[in-house]
């Protein structure tokens, strides 16, 4: 895809079409947050972030502390944008734990294995999807989860007094509900290739792989994720259910 100014005249219709179909459909959480108007911020900070990012990976791929720090920064930022979509309050940077127990041991598997190299052109990538991968799910569980026990406290007392202990009627609440945040990935998993081709095999068969090899390396993403997913997933409920994560 070239470079110029009819790309830029794309992305700037297509951001500016997005927002408006927000605004003209009110698309809006009863939170009162506005949408469309977080559509425009997001495409900013996007354009923004992948130009600071394009000259910061160039230092990263060239060091091995770069690299390490770039991983770190990538998590901080994770942990930060999932505390505070799940809770408003201090309790946000426990999303730290379900991100970094889902994606730390399987990155830590493949470098020690020795299928990724310790070098950034090949670590920062992966790190960058099983990191994506868990702060999608961990945001959804720890949405889902604390949604569900505002709306049905009457059931988690209910059972709180048939013998439960709280973090176990908690569990009983938000755990259904919660578990809802690995069908995305599910389906992703379920219909590759017959639906969509996804961005490592493509990326691969771009940069001259053949279909099998990329096709390889596409697999490895969706288990890798499917395992990041879950861990994310499970670890996100115990915290809920723990009262260690919260909303006012």
């Amino acid at each position: 895809m070239p470079v110029n100014t009819t790309l830029g005249v794309l992305l700037c219709v297509l951001w500016l079409a997005a927002a408006a179909v927000a605004h003209w459909c009110v698309l809006d959480p009863a939170t009162g947050e506005r949408r469309w108007r977080e559509i425009l911020v997001a495409g900013a900070r996007a354009a923004l972030q992948l130009t600071v990012v394009s000259f910061v990976i160039d230092w990263a791929v060239r060091s091995t502390p770069g690299l390490l720090t770039f991983v770190a920064v990538m998590l901080s930022v994770a942990a930060w944008t999932a505390g505070h979509r799940i809770t408003t309050n201090r309790t946000w940077w426990y999303a730290v734990v379900p991100i970094a127990a889902g994606a730390g041991p399987v990155v830590a598997s493949v470098v020690l294995t020795g299928l990724v190299p310790l070098r950034g052109i090949a670590l920062i990538p992966v790190s960058g999807i099983l990191i994506g991968g868990a702060l999608t799910v961990t945001v959804m569980a720890g949405r889902r989860a604390l949604d569900e026990l505002a709306s049905r406290k009457g059931e988690m007392e209910a059972a709180m007094a048939l013998g439960f202990t709280e973090r176990e009627a908690r569990l009983e609440i938000a755990r259904p509900a919660a578990s809802e945040a690995l069908l995305p990935g599910l389906d992703q998993t379920r219909t590759v290739g017959l639906v969509t081709l996804p961005g490592a095999f493509v990326g691969m068969l771009l940069a001259g792989a053949s279909p099998l090899m990329a096709g390889a390396v596409q697999l490895f993403v969706l288990i890798a994720l499917l395992a990041v997913q879950a861990v994310a997933v499970a670890v996100t409920i115990e915290l809920v259910a723990r009262r260690t994560m919260f909303r006012p």
